[in-house]
């Protein structure tokens, strides 16, 4: 499993350069997870490191297949500067562990809501998953392990996971798209849910 963990990390390093921090987070029986910083101009990204050691086991099997089965890492793109995003590590790391703790399985769609504002100020205690392939690419490992997916997160408010309970995640990242909506701005408003 330290293959995978050095293949991500290479990928990882190859689509956003070196990382200039790195903090580590171990919850009781899971793996070890950690949390990369990346500076990109005014962009900071985090990525974690350690979720995609284990595939993601469907919670109601009765034995958890230990090679087959989605793999993914989680990034998340905010604005430098603008907030103490940094205290985002650990709430980064607890969603990287919820497939271990909870046996979820992450996927594009889903909602991710770590009960508190992700950082100090932030409007948002919840993500949206989106659709990997844009900002690092899949990593295809040995057959039959499935690739690393690497998820982007786009931070909601409470309003705008409320809504995209009720009309869907599609529905919500097309209104952002019509309204132009920053989504690195660590501290923006609601978008207009009329």
């Amino acid at each position: 499993m330290a293959e995978i963990l050095a293949l991500v990390e290479a990928r990882l390093r190859t689509a956003l350069g070196e990382p200039d921090a790195r903090a580590a987070v171990t919850f009781l029986g899971t793996d070890r997870i950690e949390v990369l910083r990346f500076i990109d101009g005014d962009v900071v990204r985090y990525a974690t490191l350690g979720m995609s050691v284990q595939p993601m086991a469907d919670p109601t099997a009765t034995l958890a297949d230990p090679v087959k089965g989605p793999r993914a890492e989680l990034v998340l793109s905010v604005r430098l500067g603008l907030a103490d995003t940094d205290q985002v590590l650990r709430k980064l790391a607890v969603l990287a562990a919820s497939p271990q703790v909870e046996g979820l399985i992450v996927a594009p769609g889903a909602s991710l809501d770590v009960g508190e504002p992700l950082w100090p100020g932030a409007p948002f205690s919840s993500v949206l998953v989106a659709e990997s392939g844009g900002l690092v690419e899949d990593l295809e490992l040995e057959e039959p392990m499935e690739p690393v997916r690497f998820l982007p997160l786009l931070p909601m408010t409470h309003n705008e996971a409320a809504w995209k309970r009720v009309r869907g995640a599609q529905e919500l990242q097309e209104r952002w798209l019509s309204h132009g909506t920053d989504l690195r701005d660590p501290l923006r408003a609601s978008v207009a849910l009329d």
